[in-house]
C-alpha cells in the first residue's frame, strides 16, 4: 500500500505535482483546516481524505507512508512578519521536538503559527517515510539551521521565477536523491497574461499603499516582459504596491484569478468553486506545482 501524507496540505498542489511527476500512490491523506482549501481539494481529487488539525494526527496509528510533505506555516519566520521564529508567547525559543513537546503537554501558548513545523517533525518520526519534503520562506540563518540540523539535510534555495512568471523563493528540504535546479524556461508575464485582468484608474491607483503618484507607480510598475512579484495571501494574490501592479498599453491592472493559477503553474480554473477572495488567498498560500513536481521528479523510476 503506497500512501503520501500531506501536512498542511491547502489546495492539495502535492496530489497535483505527484500526478505531474508521475508518481502513482493509492491512498493520499491530507492534514488541513482551511474549509475553502479543502473544498478546492475535494473537488479536484474527490478521493482525498482529510484527516483533521496536525496537532491531532497520530503517526504512530498510521501505515509508514511513500512520501511526507507540506509546507509549514511561515509568517514568523518570513523577514516581512515579525520575524519571531519558533517561540512561545513569552518568548521562550524552541529549538528541539523534545522541548516543543514538553511546552505542549504543560499548555504553553505558542507565537504565531511557525511553531507547528515541530509537529511535521513529531509525525516525520512517528510515520518514518521513505522519503520527505519541507517547504518554507527565505528565513534568518539561526531559524534555518535549526530546521536542517533536525530533519538532516540542508536545503535547495529554489526561485519559482526558474520555471514560471513569478519571482518566489523558496527553500526546500528533502531526502530525494540528486534533485538539481530546475532548468530556466525564461517565461515572463507575457506567457501568462489574462485579457480579462481588471484595470486600474489613476483615481483607484494613487489609493494603494505605497503608491504616491503616478510617476513613482509608472516607474515601478511591472510590464509584460518581467516577472511577476511574489504570490501573497493579502490583496489579490499579489501584494498591493505599486510595484506589482501591471502596465499594459498605457494602462495599470492587477493580475486576474486565472493569472495568479498560470503563475502557480495550477491548471487553469483549479480553484473555482469558492469565493474569489478566497481563491486568492490559497494561491498565495499555495505551491508552486512545476517546482514541487521537479523534484519530486528526482525520485527512482521503479519507485513511481
Amino acid at each position: 500500500m503506497k500512501i503520501a501524507l500531506s501536512l498542511f496540505d491547502g489546495m492539495s498542489c502535492g496530489q497535483l505535482a505527484l500526478q505531474r511527476a508521475g508518481i502513482s500512490v493509492d491512498y493520499y491523506l491530507a492534514s488541513e483546516v482551511d474549509q475553502y482549501a479543502m473544498t478546492v481539494a475535494k473537488k479536484n481529487f474527490p478521493e482525498t481524505e482529510h484527516i483533521g488539525d496536525v496537532r491531532e494526527v497520530d503517526g504512530t496509528s498510521m501505515v509508514s507512508p511513500f512520501i511526507l510533505m507540506g509546507g509549514s506555516p511561515c509568517q514568523s519566520f518570513s523577514f516581512v512578519g515579525k520575524k519571531k521564529g519558533m517561540a512561545t508567547t513569552e518568548g521562550e525559543e524552541i529549538t528541539t521536538l523534545d522541548r516543543y513537546l514538553e511546552l505542549k503537554r504543560e499548555g504553553f501558548r505558542f507565537e504565531g503559527q511557525s511553531y507547528l513545523f515541530w509537529e511535521y517533525v513529531r509525525i516525520l518520526k512517528e510515520t518514518k517515510p521513505k522519503y520527505f519534503l519541507l517547504e518554507n520562506v527565505r528565513m534568518d540563518k539561526k531559524w534555518e539551521k535549526v530546521i536542517s540540523d533536525t530533519l538532516g539535510v540542508v536545503p535547495l534555495y529554489i526561485d519559482s521565477k526558474l520555471v514560471t512568471a513569478q519571482t518566489r523563493y523558496r527553500l526546500y528540504w528533502t531526502n530525494i536523491p540528486g534533485v538539481e535546479m530546475p532548468e530556466d524556461k525564461g517565461l515572463t508575464l507575457s506567457d501568462v497574461w489574462d485579457p480579462e485582468c481588471e484595470n486600474i484608474s489613476e483615481r483607484m491607483l494613487k489609493k494603494i499603499p505605497g503608491t504616491l503618484s503616478h510617476k513613482k507607480a509608472w516607474s515601478s510598475c511591472k510590464t509584460l516582459e518581467d516577472k511577476a512579484g511574489c504570490l501573497t495571501t493579502s490583496g489579490q494574490g499579489i501584494s498591493n504596491s505599486s510595484a506589482t501592479n501591471i502596465w499594459v498599453n498605457g494602462q495599470y491592472y492587477r493580475p486576474s484569478v486565472l493569472m495568479c493559477e498560470r503563475l502557480q503553474t495550477v491548471p487553469e480554473n483549479y480553484t473555482e468553486g469558492v469565493a474569489k477572495g478566497q481563491r486568492y488567498k490559497m494561491l498565495g498560500n499555495g505551491w508552486t506545482v512545476d517546482v514541487i513536481a521537479h523534484i519530486l521528479s528526482h525520485i527512482p523510476e521503479e519507485e513511481k
